[in-house]
């Protein structure tokens, strides 16, 4: 479905067309279940890509109306949804053992000779919170550009800054939250500064 046929839908479901929400993510499931599997690089019995599109759906539909405006804030609205459900989950599934059991992230972002980061994604959550702090704008495009696998250039457009700031701001975030990833596997205190 084109993306002018997704930005239609959506206005509709704006208004109230929830029938328009279930026709949007009809479309564009097989997408959401790819984003969603290409973000769980730890697989787990009880929640699986299929689980999470299907989790994603459920909380939108029976929300308040979804205000995005096209096909990119769709995705990364659905991309932070998403989040904070494998957040949720890895929580549920920390609070019956102790540390174990956690949804395992990579956040090399498929460069081949970066050495692979894997955590819990409780620990990404609390680098994304500490990086918050400092930029919620880099916040943002580690949520826009990792969660969302949206391009730089796609970025830059949707946040109204240069590329070459995305790439900046990325490479700033990306090392900041490998630090205190490094600093929490070493067993420091994750204090964010």
């Amino acid at each position: 479905m084109p993306g002018e046929d997704i930005t239609q839908l959506l206005a509709q479901a704006r208004d109230g067309g929830t029938a328009r929400m279930d026709a949007v993510f009809e479309a564009l499931y097989p997408e959401l279940r790819r984003l969603a599997g290409s973000r769980m690089a730890g697989r787990d019995s009880t929640l699986t890509p299929t689980v999470l599109v299907h989790e994603l759906f459920l909380r939108i539909s029976q929300g308040a109306p979804l205000s995005v405006v096209d096909r990119q804030h769709f995705f990364a609205a659905s991309a932070r949804a998403m989040r904070w459900i494998l957040v949720e989950h890895a929580r549920q599934r920390a609070t019956g053992k102790r540390g174990g059991d956690q949804v395992m992230v990579s956040l090399d972002d498929r460069i081949p000779d970066a050495p692979q980061a894997r955590t819990s994604m409780l620990a990404l959550e609390q680098g994304l919170q500490a990086l918050d702090a400092i930029s919620p704008r880099r916040r943002q495009i580690v949520e826009l550009r990792w969660l969302a696998g949206m391009e730089f250039a796609e970025i830059a457009s949707m946040l109204d800054i240069s590329e070459r700031t995305v790439y900046r701001e990325w490479d700033r975030a990306r090392a900041f939250l490998q630090a205190m990833l490094d600093d929490e596997a070493g067993g420091g205190a994750c204090d964010g500064a």
